[in-house]
């Protein structure tokens, strides 16, 4: 479950100034990574930046979310606990306390995104606290062996009423709705969202928004998507907003990192505590996902305890009245339909502007996609979500590494794709745009990641290459590569020593380079420049034939330099003394 929506939010359970005060607490207890200046900032109206309207729709769909908030521990603790708190200071070693399947599922999370982002500094314990405010730790490790909820975890349906307006996505297959998307899981993903950012984390060959490994490592790559560093306060904000758009969830989440950070404990799977309060004052233990209503028959009664409003069953039902025999002057009025949403009124998607998308290997495109969407007249439709989606055999991803990624339109029509990253394949591939909920013509863009290059080359010394036949030369040969000014480094060369400047192929005679067995060659191909665009080639040595030779060098790109190598044999007048010692006398002494 997740963000709340106007006067839904339990005000009661968990204000701005309840969540403020409990940052404050941990604070002042000296919680690890956050300072009282800091949970001041949290606390303040609009301390947080929201993020953009045009920005990756949030993870669930601002669905509702527990209020609770964790024990307040300070070193002077009041006589009483707060009467707003979620929980009594007394509950501190059960609120503490991690089902022992979901703890390891954050925590191997944690790890693989070590590795595999190890800028974005995810802590477990902030997947802990969103698991937390989301679904109370899967309503307390209620999973089986492999990590799998007992049971669906659904939010409401998300139509409108009350909540954002999602119509369906999935077909009903994650959350077995056919008309309105809900949460899934026990990290809440709408369907939308699960379908480009669910992850295996179990290994099992499946990605399920119901398994707390698939859920956890999908929230720690959502989470560090976008490059932030969630050690740096506004970059953990900014994360925890992209999940859910509400500055109360984030002084909820922050309240409850804080308190896992002081420490936790594994507890065994199903025991673990059940947060009490939800931001749409649902009241825990029952289905949160209304049903889309049914015609009443008057020979079944309604079963109680379901939450529908029709009379109970030992009340006699009053029987319809006799219809008039002169019909209405006014006909009965229809019911009003619903009002179509701005999904609804899509027609087509156009390009808007996007340039030729090409990059270098290893590169950012310095071009974003823009697409545009339109009605059937050419109108722009603002507040629409745009799925960008890269095809094909590349290893280029949108900026954080993902391959998928959704964006609003603004109210100019438009919505703008992240940078891509161009990986090291080279070669095209496509990024297709379709609208989330609604099948309607999309636009395709071909992307072309082009082979690393350089454009200049130069020797790093100048000093002469020179060698006697039959010997070997005493310098190697280095070179730096260039492209624009810049390094290029991961740059192909050949290295080939060619008979003359009109002639480049390879020579016969002079210098040669020596393969693995020992064997002379004169062409050095799948040479590659390192990181800091440098280039060393092997020992160069020298068959007996004297003379000026060229060795020739060439980049991708078109980089090319020509060195020359010297090969004569030793000059005999500056041979040393038959004794291997230079004399120190003109003349022997006449007395020898």
């Amino acid at each position: 479950m997740a963000a709340h929506f106007g006067s839904r939010l339990r005000k009661g359970a968990a204000t701005t100034a309840v969540a403020a005060a409990a940052v404050a607490a941990l604070s002042a207890s000296q919680a690890p990574g956050v300072t009282a200046e800091d949970a001041g900032r949290q606390a303040a109206a609009g301390a947080a930046t929201v993020p953009d309207a045009t920005s990756d729709d949030n993870a669930t769909g601002n669905s509702p979310y527990y209020t609770d908030l964790p024990p307040l521990n300070s070193p002077n603790p009041s006589p009483s606990p707060s009467p707003t708190a979620g929980a009594p200071a007394s509950a501190g070693a059960a609120e503490a306390g991690i089902p022992a399947t979901v703890l390891d599922a954050y925590k191997k999370a944690e790890a693989e995104l070590r590795q595999s982002k190890p800028g974005c500094n995810l802590p477990w314990q902030l997947l802990a606290a969103i698991g937390k405010v989301e679904s109370g730790q899967a309503r307390g490790g209620r999973v089986d062996a492999g990590g799998t909820t007992i049971g669906r975890i659904l939010g409401p349906q998300l139509d409108g009423n009350g909540f954002a307006l999602i119509k369906d996505t999935d077909h009903g297959a994650y959350d077995g709705n056919s008309s309105y998307d809900q949460a899934v899981g026990p990290m809440q993903f709408i369907p939308s969202t699960w379908a480009w950012a669910g992850r295996d984390g179990n290994d099992d060959g499946v990605k399920d928004p119901n398994n707390v490994y698939d859920a956890a490592l999908a929230a720690g790559h959502y989470l560090c998507r976008n490059n932030w560093d969630l050690s740096q306060q506004s970059g953990l904000n900014s994360a925890i907003l992209s999940y859910n758009n509400s500055q109360d969830y984030l002084n909820t989440v922050l309240s409850w990192l804080e308190y896992y950070r002081k420490g936790t404990h594994s507890v065994p799977d199903g025991t673990g505590s059940v947060p009490s309060h939800r931001s749409d004052d649902h009241t825990p233990g029952t289905d949160p996902s209304p049903k889309p209503s049914k015609p009443s028959t008057p020979s079944k009664p309604t079963e109680p305890g379901h939450g529908n409003s029709s009379p109970d069953p030992s009340t006699p039902s009053t029987p319809p009245s006799t219809p008039p025999s002169t019909p209405p002057s006014t006909p009965p009025s229809t019911p009003p339909s619903t009002p179509p949403t701005p999904t609804d009124t899509v027609d087509h998607l156009e390009d808007a502007g996007t340039a030729k998308l090409t990059a270098m290997a290893g590169d950012a495109f310095s071009k974003r996609i823009s697409t545009r969407a339109e009605t059937k007249a050419g109108k722009a439709v603002g507040k629409v979500r745009i799925r960008f989606t890269i095809t094909g055999d590349t290893d280029a991803t949108f900026t954080g590494g993902e391959k998928v990624a959704t964006v609003v339109t603004a109210s100019t029509g438009i919505a703008v794709a992240p940078p891509l990253q161009a990986g090291e394949k080279t070669g095209d591939f496509t990024v297709h745009t379709a609208v989330v909920g609604r099948s309607v013509a999309g636009v395709d863009y071909k992307a072309t990641v082009t082979a690393r290059a350089a454009d200049t080359l130069a020797r790093t010394s100048d000093t002469a290459l020179t060698c006697t036949p039959g010997g070997e030369f005493a310098d190697q040969v280095e070179v730096k590569a260039t492209y624009k000014g810049a390094v290029a480094d991961k740059v192909a060369a050949t290295a080939t020593l060619i008979k003359s400047a009109d002639d480049l192929t390879a020579n016969d005679k002079g210098p040669y380079f020596k393969d693995a067995d020992g064997k002379a060659v004169r062409t050095l191909t799948g040479l590659e420049t390192d990181a800091k665009g440098l280039l060393k080639l092997p020992k160069l040595y020298a068959d007996d034939t004297t003379g000026t030779f060229l060795l020739r060098i060439t980049t991708t790109g078109g980089a090319t330099l020509t060195v020359e190598l010297e090969v004569a044999a030793a000059d005999s007048s500056a041979s040393p003394s038959p004794s291997g010692t230079e004399s120190t006398s003109a003349s022997p002494s006449p007395s020898a």
